[in-house]
């Protein structure tokens, strides 16, 4: 009988495995898949579909699964959306990160601008602002817009390309005004181009074999690895640093804390924090404004069972802050909190109550230099506590009854948990 570790593995390919072939609907040849594929971006990922992982309700995510041998490469060709962050990230069959190339590291094709380094092209019409971008098997040189596609010592060639847009300027485009990146396969010495799909694969909605094959194995293994990311002996209502993100396609621009919840009537969660600065593209500020201390921050309240969906995210843009520019949030449920006078309270919802086991998400994106030391990022990287490197912009969070809440504020809320 194999053990843990090997089982585990065997699990990951197989789903990955399923996955793939869900995409393309054949066999893992990728001769054969090139040819057989209709188009690219098979599997498209948000809050309200194939809402699993803990996405981010302010992102989306487009989902290109490919077999690449020796020899093989895929070219990505696209337009630099009109959205805060971009990026594109290379999986392997553990569903862990190989490879990021992020908006500013993408260098533009001739004739072009990057408005993630050079914020005056932030305004330049679409042929403007294009690029391209190579997956390779082996190790990738970023300088020339290389990605590795595959983890060194992965013993099937199967791997995934997630390419992530966060907050676009129009809410109404979730890929940022722009169209997808068109993929051309060049695959056991075939050139096989690829545009984008009309209508991504949507496996929640399909009941065919394969879509059900595809969603055992993926949720196995996205069960696996989500259950082992909060430590279990965490206290509710304090924010830890997770024990581990892999194997839920992780983004590396991201770090987050995370707090366990449990519903219980009439009993609310209240968090208080200071936020950092970022840029507020939707306001038409620059993604690269050098006053900002991380590109991106949000709150996001998921259910901590299979799939693990996200419920609801406040972003940075949508949080209200008080006149010191901390936020208050108070996550409930609307039986327990129909409304909220202060203009400084966000209110974040519950989701289902019959989920018994939350977990609520603090996100930091990239931050500056000048604001690292009192980031999440610094946190994890030296191993100590986050409510000591970050201070007041650590989040601190109690129940509370909400009728105290609506009584007395935050305030009495934080002072009958201490008293």
């Amino acid at each position: 009988m194999p053990g843990n570790s090997s089982r585990k593995k065997r699990a990951s390919v197989l789903a990955a495995a399923v996955f793939l072939s869900s995409a393309v609907g054949i066999g893992l040849s990728p001769s054969a898949s090139a040819q057989a594929a209709p188009c690219a971006w098979r599997f498209m990922s948000n809050e309200t579909v194939l809402n699993v992982a803990f996405p981010d309700a302010n992102a989306t995510y487009w989902v290109l699964p490919y077999a690449l041998g020796p020899g093989d490469s895929i070219e990505v060709s696209g337009t630099y959306p009109y959205a805060r962050y971009f990026s594109l990230n290379t999986y392997g069959t553990n569903f862990d990160t190989v490879d990021t190339l992020r908006d500013d590291m993408i260098v533009p094709d001739p004739g072009s601008a990057n408005p993630f380094v050079d914020e005056s092209a932030r305004t330049l019409p679409p042929d403007q602002r294009t690029w391209h971008a190579t997956l390779v098997p082996g190790a990738a040189d970023h300088s020339r817009n290389e990605i590795q596609a595959l983890p060194a010592g992965q013993n099937t060639p199967v791997g995934f390309l997630i390419i992530r847009v966060y907050v676009p300027d129009d809410a109404a485009s979730p890929s940022g005004g722009v169209p997808l990146p068109e993929v051309t396969m060049r695959l056991g010495g075939a050139t096989v181009p690829r545009q984008p799909c009309e209508q991504p694969f949507d496996p929640s909605a399909d009941n065919g074999p394969v879509a059900q094959l595809a969603k055992a194995g993926f949720d196995r293994l996205i069960s696996g690895a989500a259950s082992g990311a909060f430590p279990g002996n965490a206290a509710e209502t304090v924010f830890v640093n997770p024990a581990s993100t892999s194997g839920l396609f992780p983004n590396g621009d991201n770090k987050y804390l995370g707090t366990a919840l449990s519903y219980e009537p009439g009993r609310i969660a209240v968090v208080r924090g200071k936020a950092p600065l970022f840029p507020n593209t939707r306001a038409g500020v620059s993604a690269v404004d050098p006053a900002q201390q991380v590109r991106y921050w949000s709150l996001c309240q998921n259910d901590r069972v299979s799939p693990y969906p996200v419920v609801a995210c406040a972003a940075d843009f949508e949080t209200a802050l008080d006149d010191e520019g901390y936020y208050t949030y108070a996550v409930a449920a609307p039986e327990d909190l129909s409304s909220v006078a202060d203009p400084t309270v966000t209110v974040l919802p519950w989701g289902d109550t019959s989920v018994e086991k939350k977990v609520l998400f603090l996100r930091y994106m990239l931050p500056s230099g000048a604001f690292y030391p009192q980031s999440i990022q610094a946190s994890q990287a030296s191993g100590a506590d986050p409510a000591t490197v970050m201070g007041p912009y650590y989040p601190r969070a109690v129940y509370c009854a909400a009728e105290t809440f609506v009584a007395g504020g935050y305030e009495a809320c934080f002072d009958e948990a201490a008293g």
